[in-house]
């Protein structure tokens, strides 16, 4: 099995490392794993891509290179630069560190590398490892992932539901916030929506008297409605939520034709 593996945190992000022990424990001893990752952190980038400006991209080693672009500038540099054609048989992106659920995931580039593989026809999934105050202590805030991430990826890839429709299904996997042990198992969920966090701005004075404004989040530990992404993650499960980039409103179509007609 042929792997590629990016994500948003950047090149030395250490998430990075634990897709690759993910990655080649599924891709086995005769197996290949790719990694084509941003040259720097690109964090909230959903799925932007590089349409207006060229990216430097580098050889670091064997299978390995850094791209000074998006996750999703990342995918295209693999398919068409670094493979040479030799498509991937799976696209993983993360592990992210922190949560990509609820609404996380419209902000998120790691989603972001995972949506652009899946339309280039690939199957992907997108990883992030939810952050707390159980995984503040722990050696390796990224232990639940590292433990559990192969097999539930592996279930997913013998068992998962993998179409060839123009918009592909993706897959996007949340891993709780607490210790490897105490993962309760993993549940199929969709995305949730936070009703009483935004992300908003938080204005601050420079040195020299300018004013600047920093994005920040809301608070992460808010469940979601029960069953979905968010709210499974904090009660110990990890999440596993199918994904389309087809923004539609299918559940609306009929009704806005009755009304506007």
């Amino acid at each position: 099995m042929r792997i590629l593996i990016t994500n948003d945190d950047g090149i030395n992000a250490p998430g990075l490392e634990v897709v690759a022990e993910i990655a080649a424990e599924l891709a086995g001893p005769e197996g290949e794993v790719w990694t084509v990752a941003p040259a720097f952190e690109q964090s909230g980038v959903a799925h932007a891509i590089s349409y207006t400006h060229p990216m430097m991209i580098a050889k670091l080693g064997p299978r390995r290179f850094a791209a000074e672009g998006s996750p999703a500038d990342c995918v295209l540099a693999a398919l068409y630069d670094v493979l040479q054609g030799a498509k991937p048989d799976l696209v993983l992106s993360g592990v992210n560190r922190g949560n990509n659920s609820a609404e996380n995931a419209l902000y998120s580039g790691t989603l972001g590398g995972a949506m652009e593989a899946a339309l280039q026809g690939l199957p992907a999934i997108a990883l992030s490892q939810f952050l707390g105050p159980e995984t503040d202590g722990l050696a390796d805030p990224f232990e639940a992932a590292r433990t559990h991430g192969a097999a539930v990826v592996r279930r997913l890839l013998e068992r998962g539901l993998w179409d060839g429709e123009d918009y592909r299904l993706f897959y996007n996997i949340n891993f709780p916030p607490v210790p490897a042990a105490s993962v309760k198992g993993h549940k199929v969920a969709a995305q949730g929506f936070r009703r009483d966090t935004s992300f908003g701005v938080e204005p601050h004075i420079s040195p020299s008297g300018r004013r600047f404004l920093w994005i920040r989040g809301g608070a992460q530990q808010s469940p979601t409605l029960p069953g979905t992404d968010a709210a499974v993650n904090l009660d110990g499960y990890i999440s596993v939520t199918p994904m389309r980039a087809d923004l539609t409103a299918h559940d609306r179509l009929a009704d806005l034709e009755a009304a506007i007609a």
